[in-house]
C-alpha cells in the first residue's frame, strides 16, 4: 500500500566520516573534520531531499555537525538521529527548535536507541519534546514519569515548522510507540529485509488504529545501501509506503550514480501510482473548532491555512493588543486567493469573521474565538509605479517601516502613524494620523486609487473617476465595504527630518497639556507629535514625554522650532537627532505578537486643549483607571481637505485623544467627563462598538451615505466584526 507521503530521497552521513584513513573524502589529501559538511553540500546540489547525521560515540558531536551543516546548506532537510537517553529530551527539543529557527524550518529529529534493542523512556522523550515546542503553551512545562522528571520549566522557542518526530527501530515496542505517537519510522533495509517491513508496517498501522490515527500519519523510511536495485526498492515503496529513502554512503562517485540511475526511475513508477497526500493528523483535528468546514477550505488557501493544531498557529492567533483563539486562520497571497477567501467567509454566515493586515488593529478585531481569519500579510509589495508623479503601489500586509525603507532612497515618504510594524491595510483605509500630519496631511489624504474585492467577490479598482462612492468610503471607512489588496499613493519629496524626545515634568499635568497645545497651535505646519501621560506614580515625580518631527533638514530650524515644545515644562532629558524619515520608522519589534486580554480603548478629536478640558483630563489620570493617556497632532494639512471630501469628515480638530485602561467600566466612568468636549472620533482608536460610538466618528450626513453605500455593496453584513457600519441602521 501507498501512504500517500510524497518521496524523497537523502543521505545518511557518519558524523566521523572525516577522519583520514577511511577512503572516501572528497579530498583525501585535505581530510579534516568537518568534511561531511562538504558531503551535504554535495547532496544538496545533487538534488537530494534530506541529509541525516547519525549518532557516534565515539566520534563528532552529531548536533554540533548538524549546526554546521546547516549553515553549509540552504535547502535540504536536516535530520539527527539522537539517541535518549544519554540525551536530555528536553534539552534536545530546545536545541532542534533553535537549529529550525536558524535553518529556516529545516529540522527533523529521529530518536535512536543506540546500542539497546528495546525502548526506554522514547515514549515519554516524545511528550517531553513536544511539551517544550509548544510554546503557545503559556503554561510552564511539568512532566512526572518512569524515565523523566520535569518539575518546572519554561516551554520554547517555538520552532519555525513543527519539527517531525520519527523512532528509529524493529524491536516491537519501538513500532507501538511509531504508531501510537511519533511521525515517522525509520529502520535499516539490510537489518530488516522486505518481509521485515511488511511486518513492522502491519504493527504500526495497528497501533495508529488503536490510537485513533490514521496510519497515513506515519511517514516510513528506509535506510538502504547504494547497491540495492530499483527492482529491489519499487515494492518497498509501491507496496510498503516508503517515503523517504537514505543512501548510507559518503562517496561522491556513490551519490551521483544513485541520482543519475536510480531517482528518476523511481519517481517516474510511483508516479503512476501515488495516493493521497496526508492531511492534518489526528492531534490537529482534535483542536478544530466547532462551525467551520475545515475540509472545504480552498485548494489554493490549504496549504497556508492555519489551525488551532499547527505549529503556525502560536505565530497568528494574537494580535498587537489582544488575546485570541481563531478556529482558523488564512492567508491568501493573491488577490485571486482573497476571492476564494471571502467566498468561504460567505460560506460560514453565523461565523465571526476578522480581516488583518499585520494585527496592530486597537478598534478592529483581527483577531476572534473560534472564528475565521483572513490575513492578507503576504500581499506586501512595494513598488513605483511612475517616478516623475511619486506614485507608488503598496500592499495591504507591506509594514510601514518597511515602505519608508523603501522610499527612502527616492528622498519620499508618506506620513503614516508612528510605529514600523503597523500594516498598511488598517491604517490607509482608516485615516492614518502620523509623523508628519500637520504637514503632509493623513495617509488616506495621498490616495489615488485602490483595488479591492468586494463581499460578494467582485474585483473593482476605485478611484477618483471609477467607482467614486466606493472611493470616498474606503478613505475613512474602508473596512466596512471590501477587503483592500492594493493601494496607489502619491508620495510626498521629504528628505532628512528633526526628531527630537522630551521627558517633562508634569506635577500639574492640567497646565502642561494647556502650554503644550498651545505651543503646538503655534508652531508652523513642519512639526508634528505627540504627547504621552500616565497615572501619578507613588513615591517618583510626575513626568510626560513629549516627541515631535520637524520636517526640516536645518539644524537652526530644528532647534528653533522645537524650543517653545521643551519649554512647556522642567526638562528632565532630552534627545534630538536629524536622521532620515524612514529612521524614525525603523521602530518594530522583531517576533510575533503574544498579547493577552481584551484592552478598552477611547478616543476624541479635539480643536483645542482648553483649561476646562486639561483639568477633566488630568482628574481622569488621578482616577488610576487608565494605564496612558495620549494625544497627537492633527489640524494643519488635514483641516485642508474639505469635510464631504473623505468618510474621514472631523477635519477641523486640531488634536486626536486616545486613553486605554483595562476595565471598561472605570474607563468609561472617567471618560464620561471628558466626552462633551470632543467634536469627533477617530475609530482607529476606538474599542467601543456601541451606536452611540458609530455617530460620533461620522457625522449625520457622512453616516448616512455610508450606510447607503453599504446597502449596495454589503447588503448581507460580511465585514461586520470591525467597527462595523450595519446596513439596517444599527450597529452590532
Amino acid at each position: 500500500m501507498t501512504y500517500g507521503h510524497q518521496l524523497t530521497f537523502g543521505v545518511l552521513l557518519d558524523p566521523d566520516a572525516a577522519r583520514p584513513g577511511d577512503g572516501v573524502l572528497l579530498d583525501p589529501d585535505a581530510a579534516r573534520p568537518g568534511d561531511s559538511a562538504e558531503r551535504a553540500r554535495l547532496a544538496e546540489e545533487l538534488g537530494y531531499d534530506v541529509v541525516a547525521i547519525a549518532e557516534d560515540p565515539d566520534g563528532l558531536d552529531a548536533w554540533t555537525l548538524l549546526s554546521w551543516v546547516a549553515a553549509r546548506t540552504g535547502r535540504v532537510q536536516l535530520a539527527a538521529h539522537t539517541s535518549v537517553p544519554p540525551r536530555d529530551p528536553a534539552m534536545l527539543a530546545r536545541s532542534a527548535a533553535a537549529l529550525d529557527l536558524l535553518s529556516a524550518g529545516r529540522v527533523d529529529l529521529t530518536l535512536t536507541t543506540g546500542e539497546r534493542a528495546e525502548a526506554k523512556g522514547e515514549a515519554e522523550a516524545i511528550e517531553i519534546i513536544r511539551g517544550v515546542l509548544d510554546a503557545d503553551d503559556p503554561r510552564p512545562l511539568t512532566y512526572r514519569g518512569e524515565h523523566y522528571r520535569i518539575p518546572r520549566m519554561q516551554r520554547g522557542p517555538l520552532p519555525a515548522h513543527r519539527i517531525p518526530i520519527q523512532i528509529s527501530g524493529y524491536a516491537h515496542s519501538l513500532l507501538q510507540i511509531a504508531g501510537r505517537t511519533a511521525d515517522g519510522w525509520v529502520a535499516e533495509l539490510a537489518v530488516l529485509g522486505p518481509d521485515g517491513v511488511a511486518a513492522a508496517n502491519k504493527v504500526i498501522d495497528e497501533a495508529a488504529r488503536a490510537a485513533g490515527r490514521d496510519p497515513a500519519e506515519i511517514r516510513r523510511t528506509l535506510i538502504i545501501d547504494p547497491g540495492v536495485s530499483t527492482d529491489d526498492l519499487l515494492p518497498l515503496i509501491v507496496e510498503e509506503g516508503a517515503g523517504t529513502l537514505l543512501v548510507r554512503s559518503t562517496d561522491p562517485t556513490v551519490l551521483r550514480r544513485f541520482v543519475k540511475d536510480a531517482i528518476p526511475a523511481l519517481r517516474e513508477a510511483v508516479g503512476k501510482t501515488a495516493g493521497t497526500v496526508p492531511g492534518r493528523s489526528a492531534a490537529v483535528r482534535a483542536k478544530r473548532r466547532a462551525g467551520i468546514d475545515y475540509d472545504r477550505v480552498p485548494a489554493s488557501l490549504a496549504e497556508t491555512a492555519v489551525e488551532p493544531g499547527d505549529v503556525e498557529y502560536a505565530r497568528v492567533r494574537n494580535t498587537y493588543l489582544r488575546g485570541g483563539a481563531p478556529g482558523l486562520v488564512l492567508r491568501p497571497r493573491t488577490t485571486a486567493e482573497v476571492v476564494d477567501a471571502l467566498g468561504f467567509v460567505r460560506a460560514h454566515p453565523g461565523v465571526p469573521f476578522g480581516l488583518r493586515s499585520a494585527g496592530h488593529g486597537i478598534s478592529g478585531r483581527s483577531t476572534n474565538d473560534g472564528g475565521i481569519v483572513v490575513s492578507v500579510a503576504a500581499l506586501n509589495g512595494i513598488e513605483v509605479l511612475d517616478e516623475a508623479k511619486r506614485l507608488v503601489r503598496i500592499g495591504p500586509g507591506a509594514r510601514w517601516g518597511d515602505v519608508a525603507a523603501a522610499l527612502a532612497p527616492y528622498g519620499w515618504a508618506l506620513s503614516s502613524g508612528d510605529y514600523g510594524g503597523v500594516g498598511v491595510g488598517g491604517l490607509a483605509t482608516a485615516g492614518g494620523v502620523g509623523w508628519l500630519a500637520r504637514e503632509h496631511g493623513l495617509t488616506i489624504d495621498h490616495l489615488r486609487a485602490v483595488e479591492m474585492v468586494l463581499a460578494d467577490g467582485t474585483v473593482v479598482r476605485a478611484s477618483a473617476d471609477e467607482h467614486a462612492d466606493l472611493f470616498w468610503a474606503v478613505r475613512g471607512a474602508g473596512a466596512n465595504f471590501g477587503v483592500v489588496t492594493s493601494f496607489d499613493f502619491e508620495v510626498d519629496e521629504v528628505g532628512d527630518v528633526g526628531f527630537a524626545q522630551f521627558v517633562v515634568g508634569a506635577e500639574d499635568p492640567a497646565a502642561l497639556l494647556v502650554a503644550w497645545g498651545q505651543a503646538i497651535e503655534a508652531a508652523p505646519r513642519d512639526v508634528s507629535g505627540q504627547l504621552i501621560l500616565g497615572p501619578r506614580r507613588p513615591g517618583q515625580p510626575s513626568f510626560a514625554q513629549v516627541m515631535a518631527v520637524v520636517d526640516a533638514d536645518q539644524p537652526d530650524t530644528i532647534i528653533d522650532r522645537l524650543q517653545p515644545l521643551a519649554a512647556v515644562g522642567p526638562l528632565y532629558d532630552q534627545n534630538v537627532v536629524l536622521l532620515p524619515y524612514a529612521g524614525i520608522m525603523a521602530n518594530a519589534a522583531e517576533g510575533y505578537h503574544r498579547a493577552q486580554g481584551d484592552p478598552v480603548a477611547r478616543s476624541g478629536l479635539i480643536e483645542h486643549l482648553t483649561p476646562a478640558f486639561a483639568a477633566a483630563a488630568a482628574r481622569m489620570l488621578a482616577s488610576g483607571a487608565v494605564h496612558w493617556f495620549q494625544i497627537r497632532t492633527v489640524g494643519g494639512a488635514v483641516s485642508d481637505v474639505p469635510a464631504d471630501a473623505t468618510a474621514y469628515a472631523h477635519r477641523s480638530a486640531n488634536f486626536s485623544v486616545v486613553a486605554m485602561g483595562s476595565d471598561p467600566r472605570r474607563v468609561d466612568a472617567v471618560w464620561r467627563d471628558l466626552y462633551g468636549y470632543f467634536d469627533g472620533m477617530y475609530l482607529s482608536f476606538e474599542t467601543d462598538r456601541s451606536p452611540d460610538r458609530l455617530t460620533d466618528a461620522f457625522p449625520p450626513g457622512t453616516l448616512a451615505r455610508l450606510r447607503e453605500l453599504k446597502r449596495r455593496y454589503d447588503p448581507h453584513h460580511l465585514f461586520r466584526d470591525n467597527f462595523t457600519i450595519d446596513p439596517r441602521g444599527g450597529q452590532r
